[in-house]
């Protein structure tokens, strides 16, 4: 492998102290979870409910559950790929000091790295959590009210709204884990970016942060990204088969 992207990666991998795995729906798509933005992503097939509207109005709010417990983004019941186990292979090695995802799905944490390795820039979409008194539900335990009552779902301890604990258009950015992602960033020597279009804002500032401070900045995407341009190695290729790859080189 020697000489090829793939075999740079590995050595960019090996020399790097403290790597900072950025990731985007591009590396679940091979989970078979569709992204939002391409033909025939999520958002293509059914509009964004925002934070406001799910707030101020029964009929969103319900309509979200139903989307919900309906599983019709796409992402219940998937299972980590060879991308996600790869990440996990590196930061298990001590490379990784954390993974910043705009993920929703769960996956990393599926895969085997700790919870607290993962910083969730939009929240996580398996479980539940209280708009007024942050306290976690799972979606079990509300399924049979929704599903089987035909009522909103409300918090157990304070009776107010409870959604899936993920950020939802204008739904303010949550601001212990955009501090954790942006120490991170400050620190990392290798700055690698798995399946992100890094063209959702504020989360595409990070690789950018990095690459000022020095960072290697290192892209795998399947598409072009608008920071191609400034980065130190690009490679248009799928996750799963080049993380694999890069990793068994390091071994």
């Amino acid at each position: 492998m020697a000489g090829s992207a793939e075999g740079e990666l590995g050595e960019a991998l090996q020399r790097a102290s403290r790597i900072v795995v950025f990731t985007g729906a591009g590396i679940s798509t091979e989970s078979g979870i569709p992204d939002f933005r391409s033909p025939g992503g999520v958002w293509s097939k059914m509009k964004p409910i925002y934070f406001q509207e799910f707030v101020g109005s029964e009929a969103k709010r319900r309509e979200a559950w139903t989307r919900v417990f309906s599983g019709a983004a796409g992402w219940v019941g998937k299972e980590p790929n060879s991308g996600h186990h790869a990440v996990a292979r590196l930061v298990a090695s001590g490379k990784a000091s954390a993974v910043i995802t705009q993920n929703v799905d769960n996956l990393h944490q599926a895969s085997g790295i700790p919870e607290d390795r993962v910083v969730e820039l939009h929240g996580n979409a398996s479980y539940v959590t209280c708009l007024s008194c942050g306290l976690r539900h799972e979606l079990e335990e509300l399924r049979p009210v929704f599903v089987d009552r035909g009522e909103i779902p409300v918090c157990r301890e304070c009776g107010e709204l409870v959604k899936t604990a993920t950020i939802s258009f204008g739904q303010q950015m949550p601001e212990a884990p955009m501090m954790r992602a942006e120490a991170e960033t400050h620190l990392a020597d290798l700055f690698l970016v798995l399946g992100s279009s890094l063209v959702v804002t504020p989360a595409a500032h990070f690789p950018v942060k990095a690459k000022r401070n020095g960072a290697r900045l290192v892209i795998v995407n399947r598409d072009e990204t608008p920071l191609d341009d400034i980065a130190d190695l690009v490679l248009n290729a799928e996750i799963g088969p080049v993380m694999t790859a890069a990793m068994r080189d390091m071994n």
